[in-house]
């Protein structure tokens, strides 16, 4: 059991995964206490919010910069003086937010952020002069019509009951932690490399993080995951297909844990790229399981992600819950409209997900054939996982300096020099892979003389 101090002043509890620990346990001095989170003394305090040492400012780099440059960097800007510091929860002050993909580049061929660039599958009603959504009034609050379009389009007996509509899935991954698990009390598990966002909605709201690694082929550990949990872990995120895996969990892995008595939480299926995947979405096992939740969004396949639409899918009474803790008008007419059209445009969805399998398949095959790639790795996602020979961080970097964009993940668990590449159009594609190897061989070329 590794024990280690995180950036929400927590404690988080993270299982080896070389260890075959049949318990987690907290360290010692807290051996008679459940409570996964705790505040530091004063002094504590005061020096992991101290702000760090001046240093010259940095500018983003140009196109023209050195390749060895580094990425540029979104200042966090710790919150030590005025109103806010003397008044914030000390978690919120110590938060280290979430680094989405344009906080380092935001032009050029982008292939770093998982979004679909074949483009949208459906578009604003045209209304330069007509009115049609009334927008001086306010949305529905139950987005009725968009729930009965996305309950009619996944099938598997589902209804607009079923059904919780929000700005992506991250308010809805937020609002299961606001209703499930106490501040500083209880925890949710999770099983790196992961989505990121699990990590920071907990710290956002106080609540303990259990880690359980996947295995190095990003393999649930079903007995360690079984092993870990509490009475105090409320809920347990499973990421499928997997970000930054591109791997699918199969449903019978999901249906060991739902099965299992030794968990009673609830299991969150997110499935943002399950559009991609040949797995069966987990919708079709929460008729049988009433702990099981699946998230899903209009942002990947959909082509949707600029509207900022997603779904939580599962029992009523935990959707009941969901809506009756959300903001009475949290999804926008402008939104509902463009996601109902895109729902009933399913020939569009399914042609643009064809394009990019193949153009998937491709760059796959390509990569393989890379002299200085050692592993691609399979994928049910629109984007791919390659593990370089060395270098990649300082590849990744040449590379968006030179103006496309890929997401490095190196410093993710089991990730050891490996780059994501979102699949992009086939002209993109192609001149990824030319500046790729181009890349490569230039910051390698000194060390093969």
């Amino acid at each position: 059991l590794h024990i280690e101090e995180n950036r929400s002043l927590a404690m988080k509890y993270t299982v080896n995964p070389d260890s075959n620990a049949s318990t987690v346990t907290p360290p010692e001095e807290n051996r008679d206490t459940k409570v996964f989170c705790c505040i530091p003394d004063a002094k504590t305090f005061e020096q992991m919010i101290a702000p760090p040492q001046s240093s010259p400012p940095r500018l983003r780099p140009s196109v023209s910069a050195s390749p060895s440059a580094s990425p540029p960097k979104k200042k966090t800007k710790n919150v030590t003086v005025g109103v806010a510091a003397s008044l914030a929860r000390p978690n919120i002050l110590a938060l280290q937010p979430y680094r989405c993909a344009r906080d380092d580049y935001s032009s050029g061929i982008l292939l770093d952020a998982n979004e679909n660039a074949i483009g949208p599958t459906a578009l604003p009603t045209k209304s330069s002069d007509d009115n049609h959504l009334l927008l001086e009034r306010y949305p529905c609050p139950y987005q009725l019509e968009l729930k009965g379009a996305y309950a009619k389009y996944r099938g598997h007996g589902i209804t607009s009951d079923n059904i919780f509509v929000g700005v992506g899935s991250d308010e809805a991954i937020d609002l299961l932690m606001r209703i499930f698990c106490k501040p500083g009390e209880d925890c949710i598990l999770t099983t790196p490399p992961t989505y990121g966002m699990y990590k920071v909605s907990a710290n956002v709201n106080d609540v303990g993080i259990v880690e359980v690694p996947l295995s190095k082929a990003f393999d649930l550990r079903i007995p360690e995951m079984l092993k870990a949990v509490t009475v105090n872990t409320k809920l347990m995120f499973i990421c499928s297909p997997g970000n930054p895996t591109c791997k699918a969990i199969p449903l019978s892995d999901v249906c060991k844990i739902a099965e299992s008595s030794a968990y009673n939480g609830i299991i969150v299926v997110d499935e943002a790229y399950v559009d991609f995947s040949g797995e069966t979405t987990a919708i079709s096992l929460i008729q049988s399981y009433p702990n099981v939740v699946i998230l899903q969004t209009l942002s990947k396949a959909f082509g949707l992600a600029g509207i900022r639409c997603g779904f939580a899918i599962g029992r009523e009474d935990v959707i009941q819950l969901m809506n009756n803790v959300k903001a009475p008008y949290n999804v926008n007419k402008l939104t509902s409209e463009v996601a109902v059209n895109a729902i009933k445009n399913a020939a569009t969805l399914e042609k643009n997900i064809k394009i990019l399998l193949e153009q998937r398949d491709i760059v796959m095959k390509a990569l393989n054939e890379l002299h200085f790639v050692t592993k691609v790795y399979p994928s049910d996602s629109n984007f791919v996982l390659a593990r370089l020979k060395k270098k990649s961080k300082e590849v990744y970097t040449s590379m968006a300096n030179d103006g496309i964009v890929v997401r490095y993940r190196g410093s993710e668990m089991h990730c050891e020099e490996c780059l994501r590449l979102t699949i992009g159009k086939p002209e993109e594609n192609t001149a990824c892979l030319e500046l790729l190897k181009k890349t490569y061989e230039m910051m390698t070329k000194d060390d093969d003389a």
